[in-house]
């Protein structure tokens, strides 16, 4: 076993997905009523639409609804190493919700990571990337959330096991970690390339899941947007910034761009973590929004080699049985759609042929799509995505290392064999 960088959670942070953290925070002291109040009541309709769309963007409704309950009215269970956290009801109930947050409440929480009683919240709340969206968009989604429908379900506890129960914890991590404030426009880059770089930096949040953390739970500093295994949902958010993984330096603007608008492109598709935030939240975007974020995408500094995680390895020889035998089950299995060559038929079914993502470091991903299966997001773009099929039932965990060691060193792709145990660990593996 070769360990070739490390990924930990800390007692004080939860690390869901790019656009898969909840909010958390500690909920409601019955204090002073409030709202945000616009001038007219067209103005206030207007300003509720701009929150709607803005809380679109930061995914607020994926961690703040479980599937089949009520929007908002939290309670989504998110288990971790050192208890379970529950997302909270931040609908505008009096007795359980928001209803008697102030707009500063909620600004506090989003800029400074402090609940309406000033208490400290869990970083699973992302305020390390809140902290960036202004006061104008933070009154935004606090009107948009106080016009929805209240739901008078209280907000489940967490169940964290002692110490990690005890919130006096995280001032040391933030002394070390958190640095408040809104964004500041970089005065050499274009409003283009300022706007996208407020949304992935901001209300995306997208460093949480493509940024490594270290043994105490923070992000590597150095390797912002590096890659980082989602230990919780064992998918790994891969490199940004290298050309081995999801690296876009070579990418076209409009490939990325049709990526995050409809989760399919020339270059690739999305599954897993990524699809979710796809269908919940960046389809919904504008073109121009989605354009301004694939312009800053593309210029974040590329790198010649990204953070290895964990991998086994197996032998010369036994990497070359598996090759081999990985080649029939290819043919059998997955030529009818991939293509013989590998090339696929974009954007149904992607190019497995000159894939970062198939080759990367990590083949926990291609890993999980063979065994589980997936489909793409269905957006307003594209509606019925093809999907991919689960060979879990079908093929041993020696015939899916062979067919995954087989994509990952064929057609020029220079990826390593992967072995039958790390099949075996992602068998048993929960789906999310």
């Amino acid at each position: 076993m070769k360990r070739k960088s490390l990924f930990a959670l800390s007692a004080v942070v939860v690390v869901a997905a790019a656009a898969l953290v909840p909010v958390l925070w500690s909920g409601g002291d019955n204090l002073h009523n409030g709202s945000a109040m616009a001038a007219t009541p067209a103005d206030q309709a207007a300003l509720i639409k701009k929150g709607e769309y803005l809380a679109r963007a930061g995914d607020c409704i994926a961690c703040h609804t479980v599937r089949g309950g009520k929007q908002f009215a939290g309670g989504l269970p998110m288990a971790t190493p050192f208890g379970t956290m529950f997302t909270p009801n931040i609908t505008p109930d009096d007795q359980y919700g928001i209803g008697k947050w102030t707009q500063d409440d909620f600004y506090r929480a989003m800029h400074t990571g402090r609940s309406k009683d000033g208490s400290l919240l869990y970083p699973g709340f992302p305020f390390t990337s809140y902290t960036k969206v202004t006061r104008a968009d933070s009154d935004a989604i606090y009107a948009y959330l106080r016009s929805v429908t209240p739901v008078n379900v209280p907000s489940r506890p967490h169940e964290l096991k002692f110490p990690f129960n005890q919130r006096n914890m995280l001032i040391g991590w933030r002394t070390l970690f958190f640095r408040e404030g809104e964004y500041k426009a970089d005065p050499t880059k274009s409003v283009e390339w300022n706007r996208g770089a407020y949304l992935i930096e901001g209300l995306g949040h997208c460093g949480m899941c493509h940024t490594s953390i270290n043994a105490m739970g923070g992000p590597v500093s150095s390797a912002a947007f590096a890659g980082g295994l989602i230990p919780l949902q064992n998918w790994y958010a891969p490199s940004l910034t290298s050309n081995k993984e999801a690296g876009l330096g070579d990418w076209d603007t409009k490939d990325i761009a049709d990526l995050l608008k409809t989760g399919v492109s020339n270059r690739g598709a999305v599954f897993g973590p990524m699809a979710e935030v796809v269908h919940n939240s960046l389809q919904y975007m504008s073109d121009e929004d989605i354009n301004a974020m694939a312009t800053y995408l593309k210029t974040i500094p590329q790198k010649s080699e990204a953070p290895e995680p964990l991998q086994l390895e197996t032998s010369e020889k036994f990497g070359g049985e598996l090759l081999k035998q990985g080649q029939k089950i290819y043919a059998d299995n997955c030529a009818k759609c991939h293509a013989d060559n590998g090339l696929g038929m974009p954007p149904a079914f992607p190019p497995l042929a000159n894939n970062q993502s198939i080759q990367m470091p990590s083949a926990v991903n291609p890993i999980r799509m063979v065994l589980n299966g997936g489909y793409p997001p269905s957006t307003d773009a594209n509606p019925h995505p093809y999907g991919m099929p689960p060979f879990a039932q079908a093929l041993s965990n020696t015939e899916v290392a062979a067919v995954v060691t087989y994509i990952r060193m064929s057609w020029g792709n220079h990826g390593t064999a992967v072995s039958p145990q790390q099949v075996s660990d992602l068998r048993s593996a929960p789906l999310d």
